[in-house]
């Protein structure tokens, strides 16, 4: 297996971890502007597309890691009718912005975030029927450890879907997405948000991601059953779901 490649935001002494929270706080107010504009909106279908894997199992408590703004907490509160979502999330400013948008739509019964490490869930064991995580785990700074925990806190059968980019390789769709990622995305971030190291990143965590048959390689090895990938939009993302 390929050993996984270790990329930074900023390239600092403080740990992945640490840089990953403080790039989060730093680009929170332009993050679902620029999500909505840099995917051209493409984004909300894939999330949708995702939450569909849990939806035969009717999960009555789901966990969303790197919850963020709380987009897919609150489209699987919509979508799959759960009577608890809990968001986690180490980027505070993330989820101040999270907590505006589900008290707006009426979901804070349903919904609630809070700030938390998915290397270290404060669950119990068997806590929750599904959870799921939505362009976070390239982040992680100890993937097999962060699976680890989410695996400890689901329930035996429970449903694990994770979201998130990876590298298409079909001509010429691979060279304009490289091209995209590499030089122009950083730009509109840098234009946008004022930080364009944290969309310089992007590109890097993920071309260092181990996708495809690699990941759910790691699926396995973190002891997850029937791991399966599901690649979208030519390539440029990909779904992947596994059981406890």
């Amino acid at each position: 297996m390929k050993e996984e490649t270790v990329v930074t935001p900023y390239g600092s002494n403080a740990g992945k971890k640490a840089e990953v929270e403080q790039m989060f706080d730093r680009i929170a107010p332009r993050y679902d502007l620029l999500n909505r504009m840099l995917s051209l909106g493409i984004d909300v279908w894939w999330r949708k597309r995702a939450i569909a894997y849990l939806k035969p199992a009717k999960p009555a408590e789901i966990l969303d890691v790197a919850t963020g703004t709380a987009d897919v907490a609150i489209l699987m509160a919509k979508i799959l009718k759960p009577q608890r979502v809990v968001g986690i999330d180490i980027a505070n400013q993330m989820l101040e912005l999270g907590r505006g948008k589900i008290a707006a739509q009426g979901l804070s019964d349903i919904i609630s975030l809070e700030t938390g490490d998915c290397e270290q869930l404060r669950f119990a064991d068997d806590s929750f029927d599904a959870v799921s995580v939505a362009f976070g785990v390239r982040n992680f700074e100890n993937l097999e450890k962060g699976l680890a925990e989410m695996r400890r806190v689901l329930r035996p059968g429970g449903r694990l879907v994770i979201l998130e980019f990876s590298k298409p390789q079909v001509f010429p769709v691979k060279q304009l997405y490289n091209t995209y990622f590499k030089y122009v995305l950083p730009l509109i971030g840098r234009l946008t948000s004022r930080d364009m190291r944290a969309y310089t990143y992007l590109f890097e965590s993920v071309q260092a991601f181990p996708e495809g048959n690699q990941f759910t390689e790691i699926l396995t090895k973190t002891d997850f059953q029937n791991p399966l990938c599901e690649r979208l939009t030519l390539g440029i993302c990909s779904i992947y779901t596994a059981t406890k």
